[in-house]
């Protein structure tokens, strides 16, 4: 295949789109869901085993540690259900409920949601192995569309599960966007298992996304990599730095990439100009107090009935009822 024509199906990419538009935007940004590629991906499975990063821990404590009160909350009235996970990945948090449920009986399907058909082609078959009895139907494709598709396959009410702190992948606005729109597909009566990330310590939210194995570092730089492989781009890593940053006052930490000197970057036939120091906004990470998790589901249309707590008070998983 000669540049020209290589060039032609790059620029009919999605990826390539978005990427144009973000770095000609003004300031630049990218979106985060292009990290995960395969290195991406091994290089966040390292993030979260790096001593620094919390969150994965602090859930995971939530989940082992008050299975039985979280299920109750679920099971509810005791009415058969549907238990819709929201990007599932490997559903290693969701097994503990999972198991418990089977235990006592519970009625209900589990319904992972994830836009990765190896993920849900992996769930089919190893949890009905490892959980004898469970009723799976995994669904792949956008969150909201298969939730469309979850309430034509079945009229059960439905507990949602959004963990891991998701939604603080999202500016406020749009995070809160996110949940109206959730609760339109949700009936009165129904509920969402939420994660999300608690304000605390700004050194230590900061040390979580600036870990001193530099990892995270990778992380985001890797997509520079991507779009040099897959974009025929022409980034050169070492003129760009990995910049976290956390404002207590909003809760908001921000990852960049900053340009070290003033630069012109190819990709594909566009050619992108970047100043000394101008930054490329990467990622959010937003956190939020258990206030402000209340009002989030009130604003959207759910009454907060349980707030779930791990025990450095880092972190929650909270039950909101659509009312």
């Amino acid at each position: 295949m000669n540049t020209e024509t290589l060039n032609h199906t790059i620029q009919n990419t999605q990826f390539y789109k978005d990427v144009i538009a973000g770095l000609q935007a003004s300031p630049k940004h990218l979106q985060s869901k292009y990290f995960y590629d395969a290195t991406g991906d091994k290089l966040f499975q390292q993030i979260m085993d790096c001593p620094e990063y919390y969150p994965t821990n602090c859930e995971l404590e939530i989940f082992t540690q008050q299975t039985r009160e979280i299920c109750a909350s679920v099971i509810a009235d005791g009415s058969p259900f549907d238990l819709i996970e929201l990007g599932a990945g490997d559903a290693t948090k969701s097994t503990h409920l999972l198991r418990y449920l089977l235990q006592q009986k519970a009625k209900f399907t589990y319904m992972p949601i994830d836009i990765s058909a190896n993920t849900i082609t992996y769930l089919n078959a190893a949890l009905p192995a490892a959980l004898p009895g469970l009723e799976i139907n995994g669904l792949n494709g956008d969150y909201f569309d298969m939730l469309k598709k979850a309430a034509q396959l079945s009229d059960r009410r439905k507990v949602v599960l959004f963990l891991g702190s998701n939604v603080g992948n999202m500016p406020v606005a749009e995070a809160e966007a996110f949940c109206r729109e959730l609760r339109s597909h949700l009936s009165t009566g129904d509920r969402v298992l939420i994660g999300v990330d608690l304000k605390k310590n700004p050194k230590t939210i900061l040390a979580a996304y600036n870990d001193k194995q530099g990892i995270t570092r990778q992380f985001n730089l890797n997509l520079l990599t991507r779009m040099n492989r897959e974009l025929n781009a022409d980034f050169d890593l070492d003129q760009f730095e990995h910049y976290p940053a956390y404002d207590p006052a909003t809760g908001s930490c921000n990852s960049y990439l900053i340009s070290l000197q003033q630069q012109e970057v190819h990709i594909g036939d566009t050619t992108i100009h970047f100043e000394q120091d101008e930054y490329i906004f990467m990622e959010v990470s937003q956190k939020y107090s258990l206030k402000d998790v209340k009002a989030l589901g009130t604003e959207a249309g759910f009454e907060t009935t349980a707030c779930f707590i791990d025990s450095r008070h880092w972190f929650t998983d909270a039950i909101w009822q659509a009312i």
